[in-house]
């Protein structure tokens, strides 16, 4: 499995990793099944927020890995309204006690809110000398957003920046995207396949990933995929339950697109005007 460095972190993540989102919904052994065939797969990054099932996800999370931790790049995310400094330990903790496990590999504020960000960030900085956390970041933040989040927290501790960035949503790569880049702060792609919006094959967009997809003995979907991860920034994060759709994405670092494909899948789903605010789900 490839991966890239994580920020400036200088540790190594899987380029594709493992979506949690809705998983309280799934059958939880067909739910096992996926998790478990994509660490196999080395999808080993699988993102996970107490937001998720209210925090039934954590827990299913935590069934469902027993015995196989250390093969995982853990993430999770806390609450903007449970991000004050206290709020955000507390948070912390009761993601551990949900995950079953005495450290989170990654942890994010989900999304900005009320709370001082500095605070949220010393949080983050107690959590990591602890040993709570190893790594931290931010989600749904903009570009404006995230230059201050690196400056309170200084550079290089910032990981990620975990955003919605499928084809058919590339509003990020206007500011949020060249930011990334140029504060040393990786980009994570949720939804990636348009959280149940991939376009139809009959449509412009789905008909130019079904025509690359032939040529190169891919899916559209892989395809897809393949083009948000070629940026050497990205890394995503498709969520799935079901072991064939896991294997399904796995593939997509097999596929390989030049130049002309890019063109042509920009072309079929344009960039669009910058929104005033970013895009989320």
């Amino acid at each position: 499995m490839q991966a890239r460095e994580l920020g400036k972190s200088g540790e190594p993540i899987a380029v594709i990793g493992q979506g949690t989102w809705a998983l309280e919904l799934a059958d939880e052994g067909e739910a096992r099944r996926a998790l478990h065939a994509g660490l196999e797969l080395g999808l080993t990054h699988v993102d996970t927020a107490e937001m998720y099932g209210a925090g039934r996800v954590e827990e299913r999370l935590g069934r469902i890995l027993a015995g196989r931790r250390d093969e995982v790049f853990l993430a999770s995310k806390v609450l903007p309204s449970n991000a004050s400094r206290a709020g955000t330990l507390a948070a912390c903790e009761r993601s551990l006690r949900r995950l079953g496990t005495d450290h989170l590999d990654l942890y994010l504020l989900h999304w900005p809110g009320s709370h001082p960000l500095a605070e949220t960030i010393a949080a983050f900085e107690e959590l990591r000398r602890k040993g709570s956390i190893r790594h931290y970041g931010v989600s749904n933040f903009d570009e404006r957003e995230l230059a201050e989040a690196v400056r309170l927290a200084g550079p290089g501790r910032i990981a990620c920046n975990q955003v919605l960035y499928h084809p058919g949503e590339r509003a990020v790569e206007h500011a949020v995207l060249p930011a990334c880049a140029r504060l040393g702060v990786t980009l994570v792609a949720y939804s990636p396949f348009g959280s149940g919006k991939f376009p139809p094959p009959s449509s412009k967009g789905g008909r130019v990933l079904a025509e690359i997809a032939a040529r190169l003995g891919a899916t559209p979907r892989q395809v897809a995929l393949a083009y948000l991860v070629r940026d050497e920034h990205v890394d995503a994060i498709p969520k799935s339950a079901r072991a064939e759709h896991v294997r399904e994405n796995a593939g997509a670092l097999r596929v390989t697109l030049d130049s002309a494909d890019v063109a042509r899948i920009g072309e079929a789903f344009p960039l669009g005007a910058k929104p005033r605010t970013l895009p989320t789900i």
